[in-house]
């Protein structure tokens, strides 16, 4: 029987060692969530509808929003109904589904800032070759192979995490399906699929980082031989964005997967991935429209033509 119950649904444990961190977490997920979705349309929309932001680098930028719309979106409402409750059930399918989408979404953020290191590259180091390097149909192929990458990664490692077998032990310490996890409730020495997370962590992971590493490095070298202030200082912000969206993302990527998967505190691990999961993508909005004079001119042109 208790087999069979481990068949059909999980129980999310998240929180609830905690009654009332639960009532005040609900209130500022919640808070955080409806932010997230209102900035990331926001980024959306206007860089749909203003001409002047039909470039390569809001290309890239609307893909990275969408992106962390459906990353929230994928966790964070099955984690409001059990901070909001005392049901703290999750469904088999409900539990692969948001493993698949977990793991494939946050794949292809790795390659996606990548990408978007890549295109500030080409528009400081070859500023008169950048519209014919960053052609439309590169754009599309760059944005494609970051999709590619994340969906193999779901497919290679969400049925090997979830075949694992558990032997009744249906309680997850943490407020979602996340493989590390699943894979501490298995009743099987997973040395194997350990090592296996940890050789895709440093493809996915490592490999798109050293990629950011050494365009910045580049970046930089060419920022420094800008004459005039304000031509240093316009790269300095441009790339002062998306520098800060990397450093939230991969410092709690790293932190959560380049590590033995049972050396981490719990608490750690359930309030990093919050982190990752809620405050990141509801502060990229923010860093890219405070700290960036096209998108807030954007935003007054559209709300000014209302």
């Amino acid at each position: 029987m208790i087999n069979q119950s481990c068949q059909e649904q999980f129980v999310l444990l998240g929180f609830s060692d905690r009654p009332r961190l639960e009532s005040i977490l609900f209130v500022f997920v919640l808070i955080f969530y409806l932010v997230t979705l209102v900035g990331n349309i926001v980024i959306i929309l206007v860089s749909h509808l203003d001409p002047c932001l039909h470039t390569p680098m809001y290309f890239f930028l609307t893909n990275l929003s969408f992106l962390d719309l459906c990353f929230t979106t994928s966790s964070i409402p099955q984690l409001l109904f059990n901070l909001g409750g005392q049901d703290k059930t999750i469904s088999y399918t409900g539990c692969a589904i948001q493993l698949f989408m977990f793991l494939g979404l946050g794949g292809t953020e790795c390659v996606l800032l990548a990408v978007m290191a890549y295109d500030r590259f080409t528009a400081i180091c070859k500023p008169l070759h950048y519209s014919v390097i960053m052609h439309s149909q590169l754009c599309w192929m760059l944005v494609s192979v970051a999709w590619g990458v994340g969906l193999l990664n779901s497919l290679v490692m969400s049925p090997v995490t979830m075949k694992l077998p558990r032997c009744g032990r249906c309680q997850v310490r943490h407020f979602l399906c996340e493989m590390p996890a699943l894979i501490k409730i298995a009743c099987v020495d997973t040395v194997a699929v350990e090592s296996t997370v940890f050789i895709l962590s440093v493809i996915i992971v490592l490999v798109p980082l050293t990629l950011i590493l050494v365009s910045y490095s580049y970046i930089a070298l060419a920022v420094m031989r800008i004459k005039s202030a304000s031509g240093r200082r316009k790269a300095f912000n441009t790339c002062g964005s998306h520098l800060t969206v990397v450093s939230l993302f991969y410092g709690n990527i790293i932190y959560m997967y380049m590590q033995p998967g049972h050396k981490a505190s719990q608490d750690q691990g359930k309030f990093l991935t919050l982190f990752y999961n809620l405050v990141t993508p509801m502060l990229n909005p923010v860093i890219y429209t405070l700290r960036n004079k096209d998108v807030k001119g954007a935003l007054k042109r559209l709300v000014t033509r209302k």
